[in-house]
This record gives C-alpha cells, structure tokens and sequence, in this order.
C-alpha cells in the first residue's frame, strides 16, 4: 500500500531529527502538506523552512538546538557559551548567537536571539560542535568563550569576564595554549594579561 503525503513526510523527519522544506519538495511532495502537519501539531516549525517532531524530546539547551536550526551557520557564544559549558551562575534569558559579519539574522518567533556579529579569526576560531536534541551546535570553547567576554565586557561586564576566567582555570577547562590563541584571535592578550597574571600567580 502506498504511503501517504504525511507518512512519507515523518519518514524523512525520523533519521535526523527534523526535516526541511527543500528535502520535501525533492522528494515531490507538495509543502503545503508541512503547514498542515504543523497545524494538526504533529510537526513545529523551528527555523526558516526547517521543521521537526512536536512531541520531539526538550532538555535544558532546547533554546540553543532551536537558534543552531535557525542559523546553521551560527555560534552559540558569550554567556550562552558561558551557561553550557557550566561555568558560573550566568542564565542568560535569551540565547546568545555569533554571525559572520555580512550575514543576515534569523528571526525565531518563539526565541529571543542576542545577535552578535564577528569576522575573520574572531568567528572561526574555536568553534566545538555538540549534539542537541539531534541537531548539529556550534558552541564556543571555554577558552574561546573567555577571549570574547573580556573583548565584550562593556557589554556583559568586565566581573563576568574576571569569574569565568578565575572559575575555569581552578578546574583545568582550558590550556594556557587554548587560551593565548583565543586571546589572539579576539585581539585582547593586552587586556586579558593582568587578570591572567592575578589569576595564575
């Protein structure tokens, strides 16, 4: 028997977690089948012509899978980065996310975005990919996450900065070499050296 528009839709969901509107059109059916499924509540819409399960599973970082399928090619970063990877009592109540400079912003209905936009060394350096209710993250490493709060402390503040940098080295979540190419990367060795020496005397 041969199956339907929907059925054919949730088998092409089931292998990575959420399916798109160009995969279904290749697959020749008619998208409009996507606004139905979404409206019965079988389907959710979580980023520009991308859609997953409803009933798919939600845990802590669900705002962070969430802002990676609206902007692929995003990074979570800066007190985002900070809260998943654990480090001080930062939680954030909206989702912290770096753009590559000329690159427009996704726009989530459901989501409040922080957009912040790096270029060259600054965007690419860094960059860890972690799963998220099976979706692809692009999350910054301590290392890096620290270079960008003190490059951004007129903006989170200079004690947040300070407290990651402190919190981190006393748990051994970065190399000294990690952090020297991040500092680099982000242009703040200058700023970054006293509070480093404070930190490692």
């Amino acid at each position: 028997m041969p199956k339907t528009a929907r059925q054919r839709i949730l088998s092409l969901v089931k292998p990575k977690g959420y399916v798109t509107a160009r995969a279904v059109s290749r697959a020749g059916i008619h998208t409009q089948e996507l606004t139905r499924l979404v409206a019965d509540g079988t389907l959710e819409r979580v980023g520009p012509g991308r859609y997953r399960l409803a009933s798919a599973e939600v845990t802590e970082h669900h705002g962070l899978a969430m802002a990676a399928a609206a902007a692929p090619g995003g990074v979570i970063c800066l007190l985002s980065a900070l809260a998943f990877h654990g480090i001080g009592t930062q939680l954030p109540a909206e989702v912290w996310l770096a753009i590559e400079r000329g690159q427009r912003p996704p726009k989530v209905a459901s989501l409040r975005l922080r957009i912040v936009r790096f270029s060259g060394p600054s965007f690419h350096e860094g960059i860890e990919i972690h799963e998220i209710e099976r979706q692809r993250v692009g999350v910054y490493s301590v290392a890096k996450t620290i270079a960008d709060l003190f490059k951004a402390r007129n903006r989170v503040g200079l004690e947040i900065a300070v407290q990651a940098l402190r919190e981190a080295w006393r748990d051994q979540r970065f190399t000294m070499a990690g952090l020297d190419r991040a500092a680099r990367a982000c242009r703040v060795e200058r700023v970054m050296r006293p509070y480093l020496e404070g930190v490692v005397a």
